[in-house]
């Protein structure tokens, strides 16, 4: 069997991931954010005050890998936890101010980054592109 990278769809998505992921960085790094924080922020500013086991469920990593990244978030000034009072065992992640004062402008850096990435499809392709990755991504989590 011949594997071609060019026409394998977790090769290109991974690829173009990676991309946006460098991109995306180049706008945030002056924010004082990094790549690996930014699901965990886009889910904060949504809804604050979760759990841990909350996140996992929305962002699809790995355990360690989000426990690592709010260590870092937390020594940053990112994040605070606080005892959730429903369940002793569980602590709530709550944004502080400066990272609550960063969303706008990491809006503005995503948006940006998308933008400039889907610049080369009309709005109908577009439409069409996004609807196919939430499709993807729907049935891999169901897989």
């Amino acid at each position: 069997m011949d594997f071609e990278k060019e026409n394998s769809a977790g090769y290109l998505v991974n690829h173009m991931a990676r991309l946006f992921a460098k991109k995306l960085q180049q706008r945030i790094a002056p924010l004082g954010i990094v790549v690996g924080q930014f699901p965990i922020l886009l889910e904060l500013w949504v809804k604050d005050g979760v759990t841990q086991k909350d996140l996992l469920g929305k962002i699809d990593v790995e355990q360690a890998t989000l426990a690592n990244t709010l260590n870092r978030m937390e020594r940053d000034g990112l994040i605070k936890r606080t005892k959730n009072p429903s369940d002793a065992r569980a602590q709530l992640i709550w944004l502080t101010r400066k990272a609550a004062a960063l969303r706008n402008s990491a809006y503005e850096a995503a948006m940006s980054v998308n933008a400039d990435a889907l610049q080369v499809l009309n709005e109908a392709e577009r439409a069409q592109f996004m609807n196919a990755m939430r499709l993807i991504i729907k049935n891999m989590r169901s897989v």
